[in-house]
């Protein structure tokens, strides 16, 4: 397992990488959707669907709402983003809730619209915050990163008050104490590199504190539909890592309240 790792990871760093900072516009469009395009079919799955028809089709209708969003100018609009905004508060409430609330987001069909405010503001933020400059697309692709560390560290040493123990058991509030010094560190690290004020360094701070929690909820929604279907990985598509979505759950909620919000701060 630690060998096939190392191999994805080796291969799929590169490409990545080269697809994130060495596209823009239209190139960049194409590269993002297409990983998104990858969630959605493994989104099917946690929507209740196995068959391939079903999951083949929920693919194509949100490849078709994509080059819909691009040809009328979505891609660059404020509304799809507080459509992810408002949709992940919905989602935070059902994982808080969880088994409580199961039968308010059960329905197959539910699931599926849930996969749609996940996945189409996702790539609106993601083009909007390579369109304004790659130092913050880095930054927020940093973010997750080093929360996501300082959590397990964190947890790992000192977790006892669990987050959501139905749904996740391993993660605990010491772990999400632990991912915001990271991210702090993060922060003074933006602030010299960019030369901001104490009044934007502050701003960046409290607005990266809030989007590295929102990042934890994406983690748990993901690991809520996968506990609800009984289900390990969201798909093997990347051998040792599990699917798309495992890698990408986190960046699906931090990505558009990022975008939304990273106007205001100059």
């Amino acid at each position: 397992m630690l060998k096939q790792r190392i191999l994805t990871a080796l291969v799929l760093a590169p490409l990545a990488l080269g697809g994130l900072f060495g596209l823009s516009g239209g190139g960049f469009a194409v590269f993002t959707a297409f990983v998104l395009l990858l969630g959605a079919w493994e989104w099917a799955r946690l929507a209740g669907f196995d068959e391939v028809k079903p999951r083949l089709l929920y693919t194509l209708g949100l490849g078709l709402l994509l080059v819909i969003a691009w040809w009328s100018g979505w891609a660059e609009a404020r509304w799809p983003l507080w459509v992810g905004a408002l949709g992940w508060l919905a989602n935070a409430w059902w994982v808080s809730r969880y088994p409580g609330a199961t039968g308010q987001w059960q329905p197959p069909v539910l699931r599926l619209c849930m996969g749609m405010w996940v996945l189409l503001p996702c790539w609106v933020g993601l083009y909007q915050l390579r369109q304004q400059g790659s130092e913050w697309l880095l930054f927020v692709l940093l973010l997750v990163w080093v929360a996501d560390i300082g959590a397990y560290f964190a947890g790992r040493r000192y977790g006892r008050r669990k987050l959501a123990p139905s749904v996740s058991p391993g993660k605990s509030w010491e772990g999400v104490y632990g991912g915001w010094v990271a991210v702090a560190l993060l922060v003074l690290v933006y602030t010299v590199w960019l030369a901001l004020d104490l009044g934007q360094a502050l701003a960046l701070l409290i607005v990266a504190l809030v989007v590295a929690f929102i990042s934890v909820i994406g983690d748990l929604l993901e690991s809520m539909l996968k506990r609800f279907r009984g289900l390990k990985d969201s798909s093997h598509l990347l051998p040792g890592h599990g699917g798309i979505l495992d890698r990408i759950d986190s960046l699906t909620a931090a990505v558009p309240l990022f975008a939304l919000i990273r106007p205001w701060l100059g």
